[in-house]
């Protein structure tokens, strides 16, 4: 399952070889910025590890069904991976039977850096006294963000975006038009998995959509219609961050390539930088917890 995984050709041949030979460490992390394919990787390395011979088992991993895995991410508002569900997950797998048709058992940990320092404390006695058969994948956006006890323990490996070509091809093969899956996997910068999620998310496609409307406010210094777009998120803060996470997205993307800015309203480089740095601004006053509504008035007037 690991050749479904996109470019990254020396990381798989090196997972591959462990496989193979027996010499996989019990413990792998997979760090790689969002929308790389960390997620998917490590899910191909489980596929590959309980079910070397492929078939339905192996295809149940890859989507997150199969009863070998187990899985811990972060929860609630904190984002954090809570030590209850740490000490559950170490319990199911201490005192479950393994099932006759894998290899073994997976234990999945999307998001190491959620691990605080009680769920990595109860992390750490299972991952140092390993059941027999167990495989730890881990994921992260960075290693070190990982607590330097829990990654210590693991081999780490790196996720990285595929060339942008590569990615297109990737997308037109998921079903994307061929102008579209160039334009997301430009924009993106070869990040599969964000691409094909501002595909298919309902949400992400319409902050997409937004950003691009907000470009095309910019560049004709129209700051009501910028105000009254962004008006609507004065009271969604996870929305307003999205939103500004795609103005930056289509922000570099103008000034990687200047001709880009036709399809963003006519957005120049110049005025592609402003809103960069408004954007800087507005995410750092609501990632505090600052004034909404106030800081998409300020943004509206900063950006155009």
């Amino acid at each position: 399952m690991l050749d479904r995984l996109a470019g990254n050709a020396a990381l798989k041949a090196e997972l591959g070889a462990a496989l193979r030979t027996g010499r996989l460490p019990h413990a792998v992390l997979l760090v790689g910025e969002a929308g790389c394919g960390a997620g998917f990787a490590a899910r191909c390395l489980a596929a590959d590890y309980l079910y070397p011979a492929g078939g339905p088992h192996a295809e149940a991993v890859l989507k997150g069904e199969d009863t070998e895995c187990l899985v811990l991410r972060g929860e609630g508002a904190s984002g954090q991976i809570p030590v209850k569900r740490v000490r559950e997950m170490r319990e199911a797998i201490q005192h479950s039977a393994l099932s006759t048709d894998a290899a073994g058992r997976v234990l999945f940990i999307y998001g190491a850096q959620n691990l605080n320092g009680s769920s990595a404390n109860a992390m750490l006695k299972i991952i140092e006294e390993p059941p027999e058969g167990v495989l730890f994948l881990l994921t992260a956006t960075s290693a070190a963000t990982v607590l330097p006890t829990i990654r210590s323990r693991c081999a780490a490996y790196t996720i990285a975006p595929v060339p942008t070509d590569e990615c297109a091809a990737l997308l037109r093969r998921e079903g994307l038009p061929g102008a579209q899956a160039e334009e997301l996997a430009f924009v993106y910068e070869g990040h599969v998995g964000t691409a094909l999620r501002a595909y298919r998310d309902a949400a992400t496609r319409t902050a997409l959509a937004q950003a691009k409307e907000l470009c095309g406010y910019a560049a004709q210094n129209d700051t009501y219609r910028a105000l009254a777009l962004l008006t609507r998120y004065e009271r969604d803060r996870e929305g307003c961050l999205g939103l500004l996470w795609q103005l930056d997205q289509l922000c570099s993307a103008v000034l990687r390539r200047p001709g880009y800015g036709t399809a963003c309203g006519g957005l120049r480089p110049d005025a592609a930088a402003r809103i960069l740095r408004a954007t800087a601004e507005a995410r750092r006053t609501v990632t505090a917890n600052g004034n909404l509504r106030l800081t998409v008035a300020l943004l509206a007037a900063q950006i155009a």
